[in-house]
């Protein structure tokens, strides 16, 4: 279940994030391929779709005219309290491994010291457990390694939560994810996104993902226009070549904010989350069996929520919402 709350952004959030917005502008094209199912080759749903798409539940009316505002997700119900953790039962310190080439998550600064959303979540995670805390930088492939051999008790490197990965380690709770969206040029008066309002458009999507299987599953009357990757398709928006480009929330939220699109375009329509197309999002992991240290960190990930400073964070890394 998600939850979303729509929140006035301070201007220093918007000089954070425009400046985050040129410094990866030439990293936007690279794909984030960890948690966002999307960039994958298309699976098969294990169940035949609904009758037609629905978006995410309808969004809070939005402050007054003429004051940013960004909407910022809560994976967390608040009517379940996780319980405040034993801290006799944790380690001295909370060894974290993350990688350096997935921004905005994780990724090396221009000082060359480790920064983005997933690291700022983890020391905030040491502040609310009051406890030590170090991160060290270690490539994708080695994360769930780290875990297995003891030589890290966390990782927050944006492995995928899905049945296979569970079944070598095990995630808190959510605190992240990248749905879809719809992306079209500032000029077109598009408000709302069904099947029906789009059956005459022509939408950009990167062949063979997870985005284009669910295009042609509940956007079955719109012509679809197969990229071989997401610049490509951003251009022929630019060009006027396709009316959408339907693709990452992440991504498209970072070009949006980049020098990159020109300021040609906006988000159309709300976001998409469906998880057998788009993935269960983003959660720690931790070694299998660990259920000391995963519920420790549930506590610390809903109290960071709680207290404002998930909200914090978010406006930071994300100026322009993927939601």
């Amino acid at each position: 279940m998600r939850y979303l709350t729509t929140v006035s952004k301070s201007p220093g959030a918007g000089r954070i994030g425009l400046a985050l917005g040129v410094a990866l502008a030439c990293l936007v094209g690279g794909a984030l391929a960890r948690p966002a199912a999307a960039q994958s080759p298309a699976a098969q749903p294990a169940a035949a779709p609904p009758a037609a798409a629905q978006p995410a539940p309808a969004l809070p009316a939005p402050p007054a005219a003429g004051t940013p505002s960004v909407v910022v997700p809560s994976f967390w119900d608040p009517k379940r309290r996780p319980e405040r953790p034993d801290v006799t039962r944790l380690p001295t310190q909370i060894r974290f491994v993350a990688t350096e080439d997935y921004p905005p998550f994780s990724f090396r600064g221009e000082d060359g010291r480790p920064t983005g959303f997933n690291v700022d979540v983890a020391r905030a995670i040491c502040t609310e457990l009051a406890i030590r805390c170090t991160l060290e930088i270690v490539p994708f492939e080695a994360l769930v390694e780290a875990l297995e051999s003891g030589k890290a008790d966390a990782a927050i490197g944006g492995i995928a939560v899905t049945p296979a990965s569970r079944e070598q380690i095990d995630f808190t709770d959510r605190y992240f994810r990248s749905p879809a969206r719809f992306v079209g040029s500032r000029g077109d008066a598009l408000a709302e996104v069904t099947p029906d309002a789009l059956a005459s458009k022509k939408v950009g999507v990167v062949a063979g993902t997870a985005h284009e299987a669910y295009l042609r599953d509940f956007f079955g009357e719109i012509a679809i226009r197969p990229y071989p990757d997401a610049e490509a398709a951003r251009v022929a928006l630019q060009k006027n070549e396709v009316d959408l480009v339907f693709g990452d929330g992440v991504q498209l939220a970072l070009w949006l904010n980049g020098t990159g699109s020109g300021n040609c375009c906006r988000f159309v329509g709300g976001p998409f989350t469906e998880s057998l197309y788009f993935g269960e999002g983003m959660g720690i992991a931790v070694k299998r069996g660990n259920d000391a240290l995963r519920q420790s960190l549930n506590y610390a990930l809903a109290q960071l929520w709680e207290e404002g400073a998930y909200t914090d964070l978010y406006l930071r890394w994300f100026p322009i919402s993927v939601y």
